[in-house]
């Protein structure tokens, strides 16, 4: 697969032999990875999609390469993350090299708490992630992927959305709930519905050259400001699986691109860096700008927008793909409740108040990491070049050094989604974040918490000694909404379905005292806590989590 385009055949679809009408609940235009996990989201929700893709190769070159432990523990629910994690490359050292010196300014650690199920950055070319989420895809049975099958309009109605597709083999047309566009930045969904997509571009270029080469680097993230081998610019070096290395050289804004791709020139470059007599091969190169837009909405009536078709990012921090499969855990289970009679279409805003304001947090990180890289003004490099200099030695210089803060998911703690604390609490988790993980044993096997919530509303109970589930909590499952109970204890002689928190770590991270019970929305943020059950308090921060009176969630009384 390296360097090679994986090709997909055509497929004539069946519409264009018959005059039936199809109608789905959710067509979702582009098969990159984005769209790809969004099909297979939906599948685990028991929804039915198809994909449809105007071309029939998978990406060439790395693009998307670094993806976080939040995208691990997303890909986990959809049972990809294994695959991700035996291919690809783990790391957790950052270092950054300022002016002529080969000693680093300093390192950092991306995950500083250790017993984590995943590690806090993997890297891994995209077109190996599109290939197992496709696979996964494959294994299963309610979403179909079409390549070569171009949306050409969409057509919206109060009901639902019509859109026409155009394949090698004629034109056809589908009927269906929603259409979720996932087609890119350059996104002709966006386009052809005339809506913006506003921000800036940045005039700066950088070369990609994705090399093979036998290295005995450490797996480590290193970015150098102000090198001898790219003097007044910035660089980064990344390893990939397949021995194959990723390197980033800043050009600046006024540069022949032609020039610049020119095989010779590039490895001039890249011996610059390496040595003269370093050996070789190209694998990819590409001269890319960046941007920093989105939209101003992601949802408009039946058409819902995700990933680099809603926002787009400069690279630095990884922020791009990993926010993509962010708006794919939150749009999810929202859109199932939705299509199953059990939630308003009004659930729908709270996809786009979170990830709108998600896509803002990663749009004002990544233009902070890109000012401080390359700097507008002379005062701007003083200014830098000083708190480089300063970092060496001094602590409170690192922290304004930014050459990309790392992408981590976006905290929702303003969401109206979430219940707010009555009781106190001694955590960082707060309503509205993602959970904390922890080892744990079920039945005698060791797990993680997390593997234990997902895809439906999950509570958590720290049990008193010898205390089961509290009396209601087993009635809640009975609800249209149901809310299933996990006991937690340290107790290692614990029945059957408990949690055993057998490093005491689980209690630690979420200060589950004696009686604390959690609430986790289907995407394993948290809804709510309290420090002792009460089983009206957990049906209204339901019914507020789904935007809907809490007796409807109690009686499952129709929307």
């Amino acid at each position: 697969m390296p360097g090679v385009r994986q090709i997909y055949p055509f497929a004539r679809p069946p519409e264009l032999d018959s005059d039936d009408r199809v109608h789905l609940p959710v067509i979702i235009v582009g098969a990159g990875p984005i769209g790809l996990a969004m099909g297979l989201e939906l599948d685990h929700q028991g929804i039915r999609s198809i994909i449809l893709d105007d071309d029939n190769k998978a990406s060439t070159g790395s693009k998307a390469m670094l993806w976080s432990k939040r995208s691990l523990e997303v890909l986990d629910r959809l049972d990809c993350s294994q695959r991700l994690l035996d291919k690809g490359v783990t790391w957790n050292l950052g270092k950054i090299f300022f002016g002529d010196s080969k000693e680093p300014v300093y390192g950092f650690k991306v995950l500083e708490e250790e017993d984590q199920q995943f590690p806090g950055f993997i890297n891994l070319q995209q077109y190996y992630v599109e290939q197992f989420l496709k696979d996964e895809i494959d294994a299963r049975e309610l979403t179909e992927v079409r390549w070569e099958n171009e949306v050409t309009a969409v057509d919206q109605t109060a009901d639902g959305a019509t859109v026409t597709v155009s394949t090698p083999q004629g034109n056809y047309q589908l009927d269906c709930d929603y259409v979720i566009a996932a087609d890119g930045s350059h996104s002709p969904i966006r386009k052809m519905l005339g809506f913006d997509f506003e921000g800036e571009t940045f005039q700066d270029h950088f070369l990609i050259a994705d090399i093979k080469m036998k290295a005995d680097f450490p797996t480590e993230r290193w970015f150098w400001f102000d090198p001898p081998f790219n003097r007044g610019q910035s660089a980064l070096l990344h390893k990939q699986p397949d021995d194959v290395w990723r390197l980033d050289f800043q050009l600046g804004w006024d540069i022949d691109r032609a020039e610049e791709l020119k095989p010779d020139n590039v490895s001039r470059r890249v011996r610059a860096m390496m040595g003269e007599d370093f050996e070789f091969e190209f694998e990819w190169v590409s001269i890319y700008t960046f941007q920093c837009r989105q939209m101003d909405r992601f949802v408009h009536q039946r058409v819902i927008f995700i990933g680099d078709a809603a926002h787009l990012v400069s690279p630095f921090g990884a922020r791009g793909a990993n926010s993509g499969l962010q708006d794919v855990d939150n749009l999810g289970w929202k859109l199932a409740l939705i299509l199953d009679g059990k939630a308003p279409p009004s659930l729908l805003e709270s996809y786009d108040y979170e990830r709108v304001t998600a896509a803002k947090e990663n749009i004002l990180s990544s233009t902070r990491a890109t000012d401080f890289i390359t700097p507008k003004s002379e005062i701007s490099r003083v200014f830098r070049d000083a708190v480089l200099a300063l970092a060496r030695d001094f602590e409170f210089a690192r922290r304004f050094v930014n050459s990309g803060r790392l992408s981590v998911a976006c905290i929702l703690d303003e969401s109206s989604l979430n219940t707010r604390d009555q009781d106190s609490f001694d955590s960082k988790l707060v309503p509205g974040s993602p959970s904390v993980d922890a080892p744990v044993t079920i039945n005698g096997e060791e797990s993680w918490f997390l593997k234990s919530i997902g895809n439906e509303f999950t509570a958590v109970y720290f049990a008193r000694n010898g205390e089961k589930a509290p009396d209601g909590a087993t009635d809640l499952e009975e609800d249209a909404i149901p809310v299933r109970t996990i006991v937690v204890t340290e107790d290692n002689k614990a029945g059957a379905g408990i949690l055993i928190d057998h490093k005491g770590l689980l209690r630690q991270r979420l200060d589950g005292q004696p009686g604390t019970y959690y609430l986790f929305r289907p995407d394993q943020h948290l809804v709510a806590r309290w420090r002792e059950f009460d089983c009206q308090a957990v049906r209204d921060a339901v019914a507020r989590a789904t935007m809907q009176p809490r007796r409807i969630v109690q009686e499952g009384e129709p929307v």
